[in-house]
């Protein structure tokens, strides 16, 4: 048997973002002249999303994690100039402190129409926005095996990339409400377990067939092989407002995806555990994100994440010198102690509240500081 071509382990980023008024910090739908602008500039790379004042943007394949950081940094750069110009400003989080979702209208566009009648009332909620991170495998089987593999991690992704716990200026008590919006579609959550890519497909066609879905492309596990590209996608994260954090995030997926083939290389492997149990530990990382505990399910005990944190740059530290991120990869240790975007949001409320601001005042704080941490770092 002709041996497995090594996988590339390639980058690529899509991130959403909120588009906000810069007086009323409300959100408003993106002008069809800023979009006739972005497009001009960033060509494929910037498209608009499911409603009117959320835009995605998208990388290209990258190599490396600064490369695709390069590239991240440009993308919301020229947004946010050219948003500027209108008097207007992306947010980078995931969901915004205090719009109602009832008041946003859907992107005249086939595709999401096409959702909001096959939804219904679920597709009205949908005011989140999410990070994807696609690691370039390219054999087929060997993109299921470390399918199952993953999962076990997307829980330690999560936790670092809280960044919704406002919801229609309500605090949640969730470091990511927008996996509690999010769950409400079908096919969503952990994916499921295949043995192989043939037994993967066998199973997208029996929807298709059946007339629910077009393609692949309807399933929204928080991680799946990509029908467009020969990578897997974790779409479990939340969009992070600091731009560093993305990059650190994008950096722990790609070097952990690295280790797991590191083992196969040497016959071995993770141990996959069963969905329920790392159902759990995804509740954990939803609700506290980094200031609560997951599961360590060899010890059968509750660990603070900050020491899951070493234990997982230790686990990679190798991969991750080998891909060239070792810089980028520490920096999820600094999320970890110092908190994620959802615990600097509750900081700055409540710091506005002590300081005698009204509750309307106090969320438009919150929205100001998420402008600010959007476009900080992009040098």
């Amino acid at each position: 048997m002709m041996a497995k071509k090594s996988p590339t382990f390639t980058l690529g980023v899509e991130e959403e973002y909120l588009l906000v008024d810069r007086t009323t910090r409300d959100l408003v739908a993106a002008p069809d002249a800023m979009m006739a602008e972005c497009q001009k500039v960033l060509k494929t790379r910037v498209s608009p999303e499911f409603l009117q004042c959320q835009i995605e943007v998208g990388t290209g394949v990258c190599k490396t994690i600064p490369q695709a950081r390069a590239e991240l940094c440009e993308l919301r750069k020229t947004i946010s100039d050219i948003a500027g110009n209108y008097g207007l400003a992306p947010l980078a989080v995931a969901t915004h402190p205090f719009a109602d979702w009832q008041h946003q209208t859907f992107t005249n566009k086939q595709r999401y129409e096409d959702l909001a009648r096959d939804l219904a009332g679920v597709a009205r909620r949908m005011l989140i926005c999410g990070m994807h991170v696609h690691v370039g495998i390219e054999d087929e089987d060997i993109r299921i095996d470390l399918l199952g593999q993953l999962s076990y991690f997307l829980p330690h992704m999560l936790a670092l990339s809280g960044s919704s716990p406002f919801w229609q200026g309500q605090d949640t008590g969730l470091a990511s409400y927008r996996l509690s919006v999010f769950d409400n579609l079908p096919r969503t959550g952990l994916p499921p377990r295949f043995n192989s890519f043939a037994e993967y497909t066998r199973a997208v066609d029996i929807l298709v067939h059946a007339g629910v879905i077009e393609d692949a492309t309807k399933i929204w596990w928080d991680l799946r092989p990509s029908d467009r590209f020969p990578t897997l996608e974790a779409r479990i994260c939340d969009v992070t407002p600091r731009l560093d954090d993305t990059v650190a995030i994008a950096a722990m997926v790609q070097s952990v995806t690295h280790m797991l083939y590191r083992l196969r290389l040497s016959n071995q492997r993770w141990r996959q555990y069963e969905r329920f149990l790392i159902n759990e530990n995804r509740w954990q990382a939803q609700r506290y994100g980094v200031s609560g505990k997951l599961m360590d399910f060899g010890k059968a005990e509750l660990v603070n994440y900050p020491d899951l944190v070493d234990e997982l740059l230790a686990l990679v530290a190798q991969d991750a010198e080998e891909l060239g991120c070792s810089a980028e990869i520490v920096k999820v240790r600094d999320i970890a102690a110092n908190g994620n975007s959802a615990d600097r949001q509750r900081k700055v409320h409540q710091s506005a509240i002590d300081s005698g601001a009204d509750a309307e005042e106090a969320m438009r704080a919150v929205v100001d500081s998420l402008i600010e941490e959007t476009v900080s770092g992009l040098d």
